[in-house]
């Protein structure tokens, strides 16, 4: 990006993802500065609308720079569908899936901006995980466990007493609410699971299943939800498919979560996987 035109390039933020504090902020942009990444306009999301495709070409946008959630970026990427722009992803979340899928594991702004100045980076269009209510470009929940995406969200803004009764309200859903289980390909455990995991890669969606048989379990995987850690919690390999199909055990919409946003199915879905829509720039060594 050095030496591009200012015209070329914007930047979205929001104050509401999990790295945009102000401090954080002022860090990013000098360190745009310092690697000579120019910005042309700052669209601080919620307060501002997404630009759309037709938005960027009408400002002769050639680059996005996004410091955002996963959330976030996922709108981003849907608004931005067809362009024929870049996307430079930059950890601005709390976990960062995609970015970590881009440039690494825990991989600061700093490196990933120093490789785009030295052009050590590469246009990808990774796959994602779709269905009909969306696509995940990081990872799809499905189940009664994604009810604890609130409580999640009340401790992230500090709300006590939100936490405590979003809390109470996803142990009982995740306990007693309407298990999932995979039927095309029918693997794992007939009488479901609480949570079903689709990570999409180039390979595939890895799916995972989550069961809690015990206290111990269901605290271990309860803190992994919370902290979108999931895999640090008990689960089993189900497979890396292109397809499958995953149905309620009680004939019940299926709950999801796209990219950490939450989202509902009937009782029976299919899901495959498609390339993202739009480029996006990978600096991982061997992407």
């Amino acid at each position: 990006m050095v030496g591009m035109d200012r015209s070329h390039a914007w930047l979205v933020v929001n104050a509401r993802s999990g790295s945009n504090s102000e401090a954080a902020r002022e860090h990013l942009e000098d360190a745009l500065s310092r690697h000579d990444c120019a910005v042309a306009e700052t669209i601080e999301f919620p307060d501002r609308t997404l630009p759309t495709r037709e938005e960027l070409d009408r400002n002769r946008v050639r680059r996005l720079v996004v410091f955002t959630g996963d959330g976030t970026l996922n709108a981003i990427i849907e608004a931005a569908t067809g362009w024929d722009g870049e996307i430079l992803v930059l950890p601005g979340g709390t976990m960062n899936l995609l970015s970590t899928r881009l440039h690494g594991e825990d991989v600061d702004c700093d490196t990933i901006l120093t490789r785009i100045a030295r052009h050590a980076y590469r246009k990808v269009r990774p796959l994602m995980a779709c269905c009909a209510a969306g696509r995940a470009h990081a990872g799809l929940l499905v189940g009664p466990g994604t009810a604890w995406a609130e409580v999640r969200e009340a401790m992230r803004d500090r709300d006590l007493a939100e936490f405590a009764q979003n809390a109470s309200d996803a142990l009982a859903e995740t306990t007693a609410g309407p298990r999932v289980r995979m039927v095309d390909p029918a693997r794992g455990h007939a009488d479901g699971y609480p949570l079903i995991e689709l990570t999409p890669s180039h390979r595939g969606m890895q799916v995972d299943g989550y069961r809690l048989e015990s206290a111990g379990e269901f605290l271990q995987q309860s803190w992994a939800v919370l902290r979108r850690r999931f895999r640090e919690g008990p689960h089993e390999r189900l497979g890396l498919l292109d397809r499958l199909v995953i149905e309620s055990c009680d004939d019940q919409p299926l709950d999801i979560l796209i990219d950490g946003e939450p989202a509902k199915l009937g009782n029976r879905a299919e899901f495959t996987v498609a390339e993202c829509p739009v480029d996006l720039l990978a600096s991982a060594h061997g992407f």
